[in-house]
């Protein structure tokens, strides 16, 4: 009888080798020579299944120790024993494939092998689709309604979803006689796989409908009514369950998800739940104050303007932004000042603004006093350095 390799030199590394690299090493070779990638390879199958021996002694800390110790004599000897690799009491391909998908921390795959859930309503459930959707910065403020054309599959007209022509219904499925699977041995292996020809659900159609080709739905375009609630923001994502596209014969239908994008507008940036926007203001009522218009979402809106405001100040107009739907409170419009400078003066204009500028003094300007003062001091700090 041929001596039995060594575990290490299957995994291809050292005696010494560190758990993490055992692990790897294996995780390589396994996907090298797993049953999928080489269907009908024995020489990959016996491949396998000696890889995943040996993982399984070294990777366990003591079957580690033993084996290094006694070798294979360590498990009860030769591979004759049990009728596959000695001491393991003959490891399968279904033992190999437990311990490929638990190094992998796999589940699902190894469930479609093995017996676990297969295809069921809920994997014939149609596709959920997105829609990016374009609105203006008062709708999302304000709220609307629109109405969009989706090119969808929906339920078929003329068998209304079953599949089948009118007049006909369904038979079990000769091929898998009703389970929804199909069972097949390949010596020592058992694989369970969806049915392919009744697609897991166990029946077949004695005449597929004409229209939809059996799939009970079709290719179609839907008008849906978007009821955009006030406050989106781009990125906002609206849920309508059960306006996806339509199940497989009947099956539930997927979702509509829309997607919302606010193009920027003219006057409102949006911060939060506030607006802001900024708003011109003539020199002589930002010099002698007065009362301006300012456009808000909700309608125009007066604002005070104090005497003597200075550029770049923001007033806070309360409860005049965009309703929050969580907290059902609204924010507030903040309007920041530009103090707008007359353009094409008259000669007469030129005038009265030089005799009224003879008039001012420092007392007029305290910023521009106290600007003058600090420079004052610098420049006295820079002689007495030279001195």
């Amino acid at each position: 009888m041929p001596a039995r390799p060594d575990y290490y030199e299957i995994l291809g590394v050292s005696r010494d080798a560190s758990a993490e690299e055992i692990k790897k090493a294996y995780r390589r070779l396994a996907l090298q020579y797993h049953p999928d990638r080489n269907p009908g390879d024995k020489n990959a199958e016996e491949k396998f299944k000696q890889i995943s021996e040996a993982y399984e002694v070294l990777s366990d800390p003591e079957k580690r120790r033993q084996y290094d110790q006694f070798g294979h004599a360590a498990f009860g000897g030769g591979a004759a024993e049990g009728g596959g690799f000695g001491g393991f009491g003959g490891i399968d391909l279904e033992e190999a494939l437990r311990t490929f998908m638990g190094a992998f921390g796999g589940g699902s795959i190894f469930d479609e092998f093995f017996g676990g859930p297969t295809a069921t309503e809920e994997a014939h459930r149609g596709s959920d689709l997105r829609f990016d959707l374009e609105v203006d910065f008062e709708e999302a403020a304000l709220g609307s309604r629109r109405e969009v054309q989706l090119p969808v599959l929906q339920t078929c007209p003329d068998c209304g979803g079953t599949g089948a022509e009118r007049g006909s219904g369904r038979q079990t499925c000769s091929q898998c006689r009703g389970r929804g699977v199909i069972t097949q041995s390949h010596g020592f292996v058992t694989v369970r796989r969806t049915c392919p020809y009744c697609q897991g659900t166990g029946e077949v159609l004695a005449r597929p409908c004409r229209t939809c080709q059996g799939e009970g739905r079709v290719k179609t375009r839907r008008t849906v009514e978007l009821k955009i609630p006030a406050g989106v923001d781009t990125g906002s994502k609206l849920r309508m369950a059960g306006y996806g596209e339509a199940g497989f014969r009947g099956a539930p239908p997927g979702d509509l998800y829309v997607v919302i994008h606010v193009r920027p507008h003219e006057l409102f940036e949006r911060s939060g739940d506030d607006i802001i926007s900024e708003v011109p203001v003539p020199l002589h009522i930002a010099v002698l104050g007065g009362e301006i218009e300012i456009p808000t979402i909700h309608g125009p809106a007066s604002l005070k303007i104090p005497p003597g405001v200075e550029n770049g100040r923001v007033f806070r107009l309360r409860r005049q932004g965009i309703h929050n739907a969580l907290t059902g409170a609204r924010g507030d419009h903040l309007v920041r000042v530009r103090v707008e400078m007359p353009q094409h003066l008259s000669a007469r204009q030129r005038h009265a603004l030089e005799e009224w500028a003879a008039t001012l003094t420092d007392s007029n300007y305290p910023g521009r006093a106290e600007f003058d003062r600090r420079a004052r001091q610098f420049y006295e700090r820079r002689r007495r350095m030279e001195v």
